[in-house]
């Protein structure tokens, strides 16, 4: 029996086995373990927008809400061949948001655009046909809601309620209507009126079923000799993303095992960098760890994701890896770190103060972990010493994401913490900053969203994890024990 006929893939973490494996849309068989491969990039997480698309016989008329719009403009034409209704009021409410300066304003100005094209093609209270085979248009209706359901307070939900009644009554079963909302409280009155109603999200991806970056293959005690002595082992199977890493197992003694990395274009599992001396102090306490600092310290990655639960040693690792680059290697000019702002429980208001002096408060846990990596006492620190040392040398910089569009940032170790709590848009107009020799590293939660608008589900990292997990040049590890303190370990699991 050939070494990869004896290594069986056992799924890891929270991945489950429901994580998408590339290379195929057919399950294959490895050793009793289905990896179901994902159907190239694109996924099919709302059951609005699947069935729109799997072209079911029945022709749908979708009803769009407001937030919709404003959550993805795209969604104009997201339905394939059924058709889209656009009732007035959502435009009438659109407007209201087209002046102001952040991603709702970015949003609407986007819908208003893409809504002056369409009009410019014909009638859009008659229809225009879209390039996918559907249809959109813009409605109105002068039918009214049953008195009791009739809202005085929020009239615009009402009347987009009364525009999906009324095409529901005109269609006369030809096909369902279905009203498409985020209001979950919308949804609710729609199902009362006897109303299809759904939920949109283009790019969904449960939380349970975020790719981990790492997967378990028991294997022979003799295949993980092998890998030790030889330096390398035959990949057991083909669907594995770049940069995977593998934690191999005895099979009948747990605790003989290896840990190791994809290499696809050669088909094989080879050993993770060790650093004897750590990374600027630093040494991984357990395997993800180890994986972590790998990714991190690795120049032919561009791109590193690193989801976990605090306390799990992300940002401190990313800032020591970052550190030893720009300092000890000398591969980038500066480390570059920055996070979005946004306060946890009430807001302090405005802060006086230069930019800098502004940036204190929110900066304050990338400056903890300076201190910490450059080991200062509690006298050093009464003596004047701070992070501030390695700011004026020039080697930290720290940069407040608000200015970043328009820049072009090269040669830089660049660390985005707290990156849970950005949009797919703002995640893309950072990644896009990126020059030449440019590293990203973006961390976080999902499940410590300050965010309003943001969930577990459509956030800006979890939306980088699934679209960069085919790529050479990006790399992704989820932490799952935390590292931080007894306390802390507990905090994070228990409460």
């Amino acid at each position: 029996m050939a070494p990869n006929d004896r290594c069986e893939a056992k799924p890891v973490g929270q991945a489950g086995d429901k994580s998408a494996r590339p290379g195929g849309g057919e399950p294959r068989s490895t050793g009793g373990q289905t990896l179901v491969a994902a159907r190239g990039s694109q996924l099919y997480p709302t059951r609005a927008v699947a069935e729109a698309r799997n072209g079911l016989s029945l022709s749908k008329t979708f009803i769009l809400d407001t937030n919709v719009l404003l959550h993805d403009p795209s969604a104009l034409f997201a339905f394939e061949e059924h058709e889209v209704v656009v009732p007035i009021y959502v435009i009438e409410e659109i407007d209201k948001f087209k002046r102001d300066a952040n991603e709702l304003g970015r949003s609407a100005r986007e819908v208003g655009r893409r809504l002056d094209e369409l009009r410019k093609q014909g009638s859009i209270a008659e229809g225009i046909n879209l390039d996918s085979g559907g249809h959109l248009r813009v409605a109105f209706t002068n039918k009214t809601l049953p008195p009791q359901m009739a809202d005085g307070n929020n009239t615009v939900d009402s009347r987009i309620l009364s525009v999906a009644m009324e095409n529901k009554e005109r269609s006369n079963g030809a096909g369902p209507t279905i009203l498409v909302t985020k209001d979950v409280n919308l949804r609710i009155r729609a199902t009362a009126l006897g109303l299809e109603a759904e939920d949109y999200d283009h790019d969904r991806m449960e939380i349970d079923e975020l790719y981990t970056g790492t997967v378990e293959l028991d294997c022979d005690g003799e295949d993980i000799d092998q890998f030790y002595s030889r330096g390398e082992l035959t990949l057991p199977d083909p669907y594995h993303f770049p940069n995977e890493f593998i934690h191999l197992k005895n099979r009948n003694n747990p605790s003989h095992s290896a840990l190791g990395k994809v290499d696809l274009p050669l088909e094989r599992i080879v050993p993770i960098n060790r650093y004897k001396d750590g990374v600027w102090g630093i040494r991984p306490r357990n395997k993800e760890q180890s994986f972590a600092i790998d990714l991190l310290m690795d120049d032919n990655v561009k791109m590193v994701t690193l989801v976990g639960k605090a306390g799990t040693g992300k940002t401190l690792l990313a800032i020591a890896a970052g550190l030893h680059k720009a300092t000890e290697e000398g591969i980038y000019q500066r480390v570059l770190v920055s996070r979005p702002i946004f306060p946890l429980g009430r807001d302090l208001g405005y802060l006086p103060g230069t930019v800098e002096e502004k940036l204190s408060p929110w900066m304050q846990p990338i400056f903890d972990n300076v201190e910490f990596l450059m080991g200062l006492s509690n006298d050093e620190k009464k003596g004047g010493r701070s992070y501030m040392e390695l700011v004026d040398l020039g080697i930290l910089q720290i940069e407040p994401l608000t200015y970043i569009r328009g820049r072009s940032i090269p040669h830089q170790y660049m660390i985005v913490d707290e990156a849970q709590n950005l949009t797919p848009h703002e995640v893309k107009t950072i990644v896009s900053r990126a020059g030449d020799g440019t590293k990203i590293v973006l961390t976080g939660d999902p499940y410590q969203i300050d965010n309003p608008y943001m969930d577990a589900t459509n956030n800006g990292l979890v939306h980088v994890v699934n679209r960069f997990r085919t790529e050479r040049i990006a790399g992704h590890v989820t932490l799952f024990k935390g590292e931080r303190s007894d306390l802390a370990e507990l905090a994070a699991n228990l409460l």
